[in-house]
């Protein structure tokens, strides 16, 4: 023979080309993968928006969850859309803003809204729940700062509502993520949570500045003293976030 196959070929030509055709198949596999929430796109109305990107959504995948948690496929559209959400429209054009028609703090929209999260607690790595109430392990104990476990909740307002009963813990990651309050009947009674992130532990109160006492009453409960599910995590923080602009309608005003 004489010719070789490679004879006439640039290789670098061809690794280049290969390398390029490889690198826009990457980005179109991870642009797909990344629509398995949130899409296929709507607009205000809930109906499908017309201009729904260049990318087609991807086939259902179904994920096996661990510790004996079942399936999860998506994007089939498991979890069903909220129909019940209590705003309305500003102007007739998409993209304007939407007014809250209730509470907005119960009825979570805007600020306060949620997301429609398993109702079960997260998991750690040998399957027990992440989110435990200090009272009820032997594991963990202040051991600097304030303990805040007995010192009255003050509200945006200035209300006492209640005290701090207990902290809950997040044991994989070594930190406090709600303290546990204990309500006057006047506010409603019974136990609530409130994010750590969202309350200041002072010398002699802890405040909570994003409600009002007149907002205690309505903040979403857990179901069992010991554990914190999901769904439940995500409506209590959409609460107290809500107030930040709900609470007063004062905030609702630019602010300078």
């Amino acid at each position: 023979m004489t010719e070789t196959f490679f004879g006439e070929v640039d290789l670098a030509s061809v690794s280049l080309w290969l390398f390029w055709i490889f690198f826009a198949g990457l980005i179109f596999y991870i642009q797909r993968e990344n629509m398995r929430e949130g899409y296929p796109l709507e607009d205000d109305d809930g109906n499908a928006a017309p201009n729904q990107g260049l990318f087609p959504v991807p086939e259902d995948k179904t994920f096996v969850l661990p510790h004996g948690r079942g399936e999860v496929t998506v994007p089939s559209r498991q979890n069903p859309d909220r129909t019940d959400i209590a705003l309305a429209r500003t102007s007739k054009s998409n993209g304007f803003p939407l007014v809250p028609t209730g509470d907005p703090l119960a009825d979570g929209v805007g600020p306060a809204s949620w997301a429609p999260r398993r109702d079960a607690p997260e998991l750690d790595g040998h399957g027990h729940p992440k989110i435990v109430p200090m009272a009820r392990t032997e594991s963990f104990h202040v051991a600097a700062g304030r303990d805040p476990r007995g010192l009255p909740v003050m509200a945006g307002d200035g209300e006492v509502v209640g005290k701090i009963v207990d902290m809950w813990v997040d044991e994989p990651e070594q930190l406090v993520r709600y303290l546990e309050i204990e309500l006057d009947a006047d506010h409603g009674g019974g136990t609530r949570l409130v994010p750590m992130t969202l309350a200041r532990i002072k010398s002699n109160r802890v405040a909570i500045h994003s409600i009002y006492g007149k907002h205690f009453a309505g903040v979403p409960k857990h179901a069992s003293p010991a554990q914190v599910t999901l769904l439940e995590e995500d409506k209590i923080s959409a609460y107290y976030a809500g107030g930040k602009l709900y609470a007063d309608q004062d905030r609702l005003e630019p602010q300078l």
